[in-house]
Protein backbone atom coordinates (compact mmCIF):
# COMPACT_ATOMS: atom_id res chain seq x y z
CA UNK A 1 0.00 0.00 0.00
CA UNK A 2 1.20 3.52 -0.82
CA UNK A 3 2.25 5.50 2.22
CA UNK A 4 1.87 9.27 2.21
CA UNK A 5 4.17 11.50 4.23
CA UNK A 6 2.12 14.48 5.44
CA UNK A 7 4.93 15.90 7.60
CA UNK A 8 5.92 19.50 7.08
CA UNK A 9 7.68 22.29 8.94
CA UNK A 10 7.10 25.94 9.67
CA UNK A 11 10.21 28.06 10.24
CA UNK A 12 12.23 24.93 10.92
CA UNK A 13 9.76 23.57 13.48
CA UNK A 14 8.87 20.02 12.45
CA UNK A 15 5.18 19.14 12.23
CA UNK A 16 4.06 15.51 11.92
CA UNK A 17 1.07 16.51 9.84
CA UNK A 18 -0.18 19.26 7.53
CA UNK A 19 -3.11 20.08 9.87
CA UNK A 20 -3.31 22.00 13.12
CA UNK A 21 -5.90 23.94 15.09
CA UNK A 22 -6.42 27.64 14.42
CA UNK A 23 -6.38 30.25 17.15
CA UNK A 24 -10.05 30.79 17.98
CA UNK A 25 -12.28 27.85 18.85
CA UNK A 26 -11.64 25.61 21.85
CA UNK A 27 -8.09 26.69 22.68
CA UNK A 28 -8.57 29.16 25.54
CA UNK A 29 -8.23 27.07 28.72
CA UNK A 30 -5.69 24.47 29.82
CA UNK A 31 -8.38 21.78 29.51
CA UNK A 32 -9.15 22.78 25.91
CA UNK A 33 -5.46 22.94 24.96
CA UNK A 34 -4.94 19.48 26.46
CA UNK A 35 -7.68 18.13 24.17
CA UNK A 36 -5.91 19.71 21.16
CA UNK A 37 -2.65 18.06 22.28
CA UNK A 38 -4.34 14.64 22.41
CA UNK A 39 -5.92 15.08 18.96
CA UNK A 40 -4.29 14.63 15.54
CA UNK A 41 -3.54 18.37 15.36
CA UNK A 42 0.18 18.65 14.58
CA UNK A 43 0.68 21.58 16.98
CA UNK A 44 -0.95 23.22 19.98
CA UNK A 45 -2.10 26.71 19.03
CA UNK A 46 -3.37 28.98 21.80
CA UNK A 47 -6.19 31.48 21.75
CA UNK A 48 -5.03 35.00 20.85
CA UNK A 49 -3.97 36.49 24.16
CA UNK A 50 -4.14 40.07 25.33
CA UNK A 51 -2.35 41.86 28.16
CA UNK A 52 -5.09 41.09 30.68
CA UNK A 53 -7.89 38.55 31.07
CA UNK A 54 -10.88 39.32 28.82
CA UNK A 55 -14.45 38.14 29.10
CA UNK A 56 -15.01 39.06 25.46
CA UNK A 57 -18.14 40.46 23.86
CA UNK A 58 -21.70 39.99 25.20
CA UNK A 59 -23.70 36.88 24.26
CA UNK A 60 -25.00 35.76 21.86
CA UNK A 61 -21.70 36.25 20.04
CA UNK A 62 -21.48 33.06 17.94
CA UNK A 63 -23.98 31.37 15.64
CA UNK A 64 -23.70 28.36 13.35
CA UNK A 65 -24.76 28.94 9.75
CA UNK A 66 -25.52 26.37 7.03
CA UNK A 67 -22.06 26.84 5.47
CA UNK A 68 -20.03 28.05 8.43
CA UNK A 69 -20.61 30.52 11.22
CA UNK A 70 -20.66 34.16 12.22
CA UNK A 71 -18.97 35.29 15.41
CA UNK A 72 -17.89 38.35 17.29
CA UNK A 73 -16.15 36.82 20.27
CA UNK A 74 -14.08 39.86 21.27
CA UNK A 75 -10.93 37.92 22.19
CA UNK A 76 -12.01 36.14 25.37
CA UNK A 77 -8.77 34.81 26.88
CA UNK A 78 -6.92 34.31 30.15
CA UNK A 79 -4.34 37.09 29.63
CA UNK A 80 -0.85 36.46 28.31
CA UNK A 81 0.78 35.72 31.68
CA UNK A 82 -1.50 32.70 32.13
CA UNK A 83 -0.37 31.26 28.77
CA UNK A 84 3.26 32.10 29.56
CA UNK A 85 2.96 30.03 32.73
CA UNK A 86 1.35 27.18 30.78
CA UNK A 87 4.17 26.90 28.23
CA UNK A 88 6.28 24.29 30.10
CA UNK A 89 3.22 22.10 30.71
CA UNK A 90 2.07 22.49 27.12
CA UNK A 91 5.54 21.58 25.83
CA UNK A 92 5.47 18.47 28.02
CA UNK A 93 2.47 17.24 26.00
CA UNK A 94 4.87 16.46 23.17
CA UNK A 95 3.87 18.78 20.32
CA UNK A 96 5.14 22.14 19.05
CA UNK A 97 3.48 25.02 20.87
CA UNK A 98 2.41 28.13 18.97
CA UNK A 99 1.24 31.15 20.91
CA UNK A 100 -1.06 33.70 19.33
CA UNK A 101 -0.86 37.25 20.64
CA UNK A 102 -3.14 40.18 19.95
CA UNK A 103 -2.16 43.41 21.63
CA UNK A 104 -4.15 46.61 21.20
CA UNK A 105 -1.00 48.64 20.48
CA UNK A 106 2.55 48.08 19.26
CA UNK A 107 3.70 48.65 22.86
CA UNK A 108 1.49 45.82 24.13
CA UNK A 109 2.64 43.49 21.36
CA UNK A 110 6.29 44.32 22.18
CA UNK A 111 5.75 43.39 25.83
CA UNK A 112 4.04 40.10 24.99
CA UNK A 113 6.41 39.07 22.19
CA UNK A 114 9.40 39.89 24.42
CA UNK A 115 7.98 37.68 27.18
CA UNK A 116 7.30 34.73 24.88
CA UNK A 117 10.73 35.12 23.25
CA UNK A 118 12.16 34.18 26.65
CA UNK A 119 9.89 31.11 26.93
CA UNK A 120 10.02 27.65 25.36
CA UNK A 121 7.30 28.28 22.75
CA UNK A 122 8.20 27.12 19.26
CA UNK A 123 6.49 29.83 17.18
CA UNK A 124 4.86 33.20 17.87
CA UNK A 125 1.87 34.20 15.72
CA UNK A 126 1.00 37.89 16.04
CA UNK A 127 -2.63 38.56 15.23
CA UNK A 128 -2.87 41.69 13.06
CA UNK A 129 -6.41 40.88 12.03
CA UNK A 130 -8.94 40.61 14.82
CA UNK A 131 -12.06 42.16 13.25
CA UNK A 132 -14.30 42.02 16.32
CA UNK A 133 -13.06 44.60 18.83
CA UNK A 134 -15.32 47.68 18.88
CA UNK A 135 -13.36 50.88 18.35
CA UNK A 136 -10.12 49.12 17.40
CA UNK A 137 -8.81 49.20 13.83
CA UNK A 138 -7.36 46.06 12.30
CA UNK A 139 -3.61 46.59 11.99
CA UNK A 140 -3.63 44.45 8.84
CA UNK A 141 -5.49 47.15 6.90
CA UNK A 142 -3.12 49.94 7.95
CA UNK A 143 0.08 49.30 6.01
CA UNK A 144 2.02 52.06 7.73
CA UNK A 145 1.19 50.55 11.12
CA UNK A 146 2.14 47.07 9.87
CA UNK A 147 5.58 48.35 8.90
CA UNK A 148 6.14 50.08 12.26
CA UNK A 149 4.98 47.00 14.15
CA UNK A 150 7.19 44.60 12.21
CA UNK A 151 10.22 46.84 12.64
CA UNK A 152 9.67 46.68 16.41
CA UNK A 153 8.65 43.03 16.78
CA UNK A 154 11.13 41.23 14.55
CA UNK A 155 14.17 42.36 16.55
CA UNK A 156 13.05 41.08 19.95
CA UNK A 157 14.55 37.58 19.83
CA UNK A 158 15.38 34.53 17.77
CA UNK A 159 12.09 32.64 18.00
CA UNK A 160 10.30 32.65 14.64
CA UNK A 161 7.58 35.28 14.30
CA UNK A 162 4.59 35.01 12.00
CA UNK A 163 1.67 37.32 11.28
CA UNK A 164 -2.01 36.39 11.09
CA UNK A 165 -3.50 38.48 8.32
CA UNK A 166 -6.94 39.75 7.49
CA UNK A 167 -8.39 38.77 4.11
CA UNK A 168 -7.43 41.05 1.23
CA UNK A 169 -9.50 41.48 -1.90
CA UNK A 170 -7.58 43.88 -4.12
CA UNK A 171 -4.34 42.96 -5.90
CA UNK A 172 -2.79 46.29 -4.93
CA UNK A 173 -3.27 45.35 -1.26
CA UNK A 174 -1.57 41.97 -1.76
CA UNK A 175 1.37 43.73 -3.39
CA UNK A 176 1.59 46.45 -0.72
CA UNK A 177 1.52 43.92 2.14
CA UNK A 178 3.96 41.51 0.48
CA UNK A 179 6.41 44.35 -0.17
CA UNK A 180 6.40 45.21 3.55
CA UNK A 181 6.64 41.58 4.70
CA UNK A 182 9.63 40.96 2.40
CA UNK A 183 11.57 43.74 4.18
CA UNK A 184 11.53 41.96 7.55
CA UNK A 185 12.50 38.51 8.90
CA UNK A 186 8.88 37.38 9.12
CA UNK A 187 9.04 33.58 8.97
CA UNK A 188 5.43 32.78 8.15
CA UNK A 189 2.02 34.30 7.53
CA UNK A 190 -1.34 32.79 8.45
CA UNK A 191 -4.15 33.73 6.12
CA UNK A 192 -6.98 34.32 6.39
CA UNK A 193 -8.81 35.42 9.49
CA UNK A 194 -12.60 35.64 9.30
CA UNK A 195 -14.14 38.18 6.93
CA UNK A 196 -14.98 41.04 9.26
CA UNK A 197 -18.14 43.04 9.61
CA UNK A 198 -20.61 40.77 7.90
CA UNK A 199 -24.26 40.76 8.92
CA UNK A 200 -26.75 37.89 9.16
CA UNK A 201 -30.39 38.84 9.78
CA UNK A 202 -33.16 36.59 11.06
CA UNK A 203 -36.23 37.69 9.08
CA UNK A 204 -38.61 36.10 11.60
CA UNK A 205 -37.34 38.10 14.59
CA UNK A 206 -36.29 41.02 12.33
CA UNK A 207 -33.01 41.13 14.28
CA UNK A 208 -29.39 40.23 13.72
CA UNK A 209 -28.44 36.78 15.02
CA UNK A 210 -25.53 37.94 17.20
CA UNK A 211 -25.50 40.79 19.70
CA UNK A 212 -22.11 42.63 19.60
CA UNK A 213 -21.63 45.66 17.36
CA UNK A 214 -25.27 45.68 16.24
CA UNK A 215 -24.90 42.20 14.74
CA UNK A 216 -21.73 42.75 12.70
CA UNK A 217 -19.35 39.80 12.98
CA UNK A 218 -16.68 37.70 11.35
CA UNK A 219 -17.86 35.25 8.68
CA UNK A 220 -16.17 31.84 8.85
CA UNK A 221 -16.29 28.42 7.21
CA UNK A 222 -17.18 27.32 3.67
CA UNK A 223 -18.28 30.85 2.79
CA UNK A 224 -14.71 32.12 2.98
CA UNK A 225 -12.74 29.23 1.41
CA UNK A 226 -12.39 30.93 -2.01
CA UNK A 227 -11.05 34.02 -0.22
CA UNK A 228 -8.60 31.95 1.82
CA UNK A 229 -7.34 30.13 -1.27
CA UNK A 230 -6.92 33.39 -3.18
CA UNK A 231 -4.95 34.97 -0.34
CA UNK A 232 -2.64 31.96 -0.01
CA UNK A 233 -2.08 31.88 -3.78
CA UNK A 234 -1.46 35.61 -4.16
CA UNK A 235 0.99 35.75 -1.26
CA UNK A 236 2.80 32.61 -2.40
CA UNK A 237 3.49 34.34 -5.71
CA UNK A 238 4.55 37.64 -4.11
CA UNK A 239 6.50 36.66 -0.99
CA UNK A 240 10.12 35.58 -0.82
CA UNK A 241 10.51 31.80 -0.90
CA UNK A 242 11.68 31.64 2.72
CA UNK A 243 8.39 33.08 4.05
CA UNK A 244 6.05 30.17 4.67
CA UNK A 245 2.26 30.24 4.51
CA UNK A 246 -0.35 28.64 6.75
CA UNK A 247 -3.74 28.53 5.06
CA UNK A 248 -7.02 28.94 6.93
CA UNK A 249 -10.62 29.23 5.84
CA UNK A 250 -13.32 26.65 5.18
CA UNK A 251 -11.26 23.48 5.44
CA UNK A 252 -13.64 20.72 6.45
CA UNK A 253 -12.41 17.72 4.44
CA UNK A 254 -9.28 16.31 2.85
CA UNK A 255 -9.97 17.76 -0.58
CA UNK A 256 -10.26 21.27 0.90
CA UNK A 257 -6.84 20.76 2.52
CA UNK A 258 -5.44 19.53 -0.80
CA UNK A 259 -6.68 22.68 -2.59
CA UNK A 260 -4.73 24.80 -0.09
CA UNK A 261 -1.68 22.64 -0.81
CA UNK A 262 -2.00 23.33 -4.54
CA UNK A 263 -2.35 27.05 -3.81
CA UNK A 264 0.98 26.95 -1.97
CA UNK A 265 0.22 26.49 1.74
CA UNK A 266 2.94 24.82 3.85
CA UNK A 267 0.36 23.84 6.50
CA UNK A 268 -3.29 24.54 7.25
CA UNK A 269 -5.31 25.44 10.32
CA UNK A 270 -8.83 24.24 11.12
CA UNK A 271 -11.27 26.52 12.96
CA UNK A 272 -15.00 26.29 12.16
CA UNK A 273 -14.95 22.55 11.48
CA UNK A 274 -13.21 22.00 14.85
CA UNK A 275 -15.82 24.24 16.53
CA UNK A 276 -18.69 22.24 15.04
CA UNK A 277 -17.31 18.69 14.98
CA UNK A 278 -14.79 18.55 17.80
CA UNK A 279 -11.24 17.27 17.86
CA UNK A 280 -12.01 14.17 15.76
CA UNK A 281 -11.99 16.43 12.70
CA UNK A 282 -8.18 16.51 12.58
CA UNK A 283 -7.79 12.74 12.15
CA UNK A 284 -10.72 12.51 9.73
CA UNK A 285 -9.41 15.29 7.48
CA UNK A 286 -5.87 13.86 7.66
CA UNK A 287 -7.18 10.42 6.57
CA UNK A 288 -9.18 11.98 3.73
CA UNK A 289 -6.18 14.01 2.54
CA UNK A 290 -4.02 10.86 2.62
CA UNK A 291 -6.62 8.90 0.63
CA UNK A 292 -6.95 11.67 -1.96
CA UNK A 293 -3.17 11.86 -2.42
CA UNK A 294 -2.93 8.07 -2.77
CA UNK A 295 -5.56 8.28 -5.51
CA UNK A 296 -3.40 10.90 -7.23
CA UNK A 297 -0.26 8.82 -6.84
CA UNK A 298 1.39 11.42 -4.58
CA UNK A 299 3.56 10.31 -1.65
CA UNK A 300 4.55 13.61 -0.03
CA UNK A 301 3.30 17.19 0.23
CA UNK A 302 5.95 18.52 -2.16
CA UNK A 303 4.43 16.46 -5.00
CA UNK A 304 1.50 18.91 -5.08
CA UNK A 305 2.52 21.95 -3.04
CA UNK A 306 2.36 25.20 -5.00
CA UNK A 307 1.71 23.23 -8.20
CA UNK A 308 -1.61 24.76 -9.22
CA UNK A 309 -1.83 24.27 -12.97
CA UNK A 310 -2.81 27.31 -15.04
CA UNK A 311 -5.57 26.86 -17.59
Amino acid sequence: MTTVDLSTNIAGVALKSYLMNASGPKCTTWEELEVVAQSASSAIMTKSCTMEYREGNPEPRYSDLPLGSIQSMGLPNLGYKAYLEMVPRLKALGKPVIVSISGFSIKENIEMVSAFQKSDVDLIEVNFSCPNIPGKAQVAYDFEQVESALAALTVLGDKPIGIKLAPYFDMSHFIAMATILNKFPVKFITCVNSIGNTLIIDPETESPIIKPKGGFGGLCGDYIKPVGLANVRAFRELLDDDVQIIGVGGIKNGVDAFEYLLAGADAVQIATCFEKEGEGCFKRIEDELTAFMVKKGYTQLSDAKNKLKPL
